[in-house]
């Protein structure tokens, strides 16, 4: 089972927004989402975690895998020039996931396509089914 914790660490950034768009109601308008999207899931074997970065170089993201928690942080740089319009978030950005199992840290891989991030945690050999056949006496 995997819980994502990371708006939970984002409270008093979140409170603040809060705050702010009481004083402001034209702020509350358009709706303000954690960034960046992820998708987890999980099978028998691993935990896997997609980030949807469009726009972000490799160099900019850093993956930390501390206890049990994953903290995907980077920064997406601004597009220089004149914009009516931007949609797509720009800055720092940071995401923790918190993972309730085992996870074996030497077999962790991570790649980058396309502006999505997948990242591959094994889970423990000891988490993993195994079946146990019965030999006759």
């Amino acid at each position: 089972m995997v819980i994502n914790y990371g708006s939970f660490y984002d409270f008093p950034h979140l409170f603040d927004q809060l705050m702010d768009d009481l004083h402001d109601p034209q702020l509350t308008a358009p709706r303000r989402a954690t960034y960046p999207p992820l998708y987890i899931s999980e099978d028998d074997t691993h935990v896997f975690v997609r980030a949807l970065l469009p726009g972000a170089a490799m160099e900019d993201v850093e993956l930390i895998i501390e206890d049990s928690t994953l903290v995907l942080r980077g920064e997406l740089k601004p597009i220089q020039g004149k914009y009516h319009q931007q949609e797509r978030p720009t800055g720092a950005f940071q995401r923790l996931v918190k993972i309730n199992v085992p996870i074996h840290k030497d077999g962790i891989t991570a790649t980058m396509k396309s502006g999505m991030l997948f990242v591959q945690l094994p889970k423990s050999t000891a988490m993993q089914p195994r079946t146990i056949h019965i030999q006759p006496r």
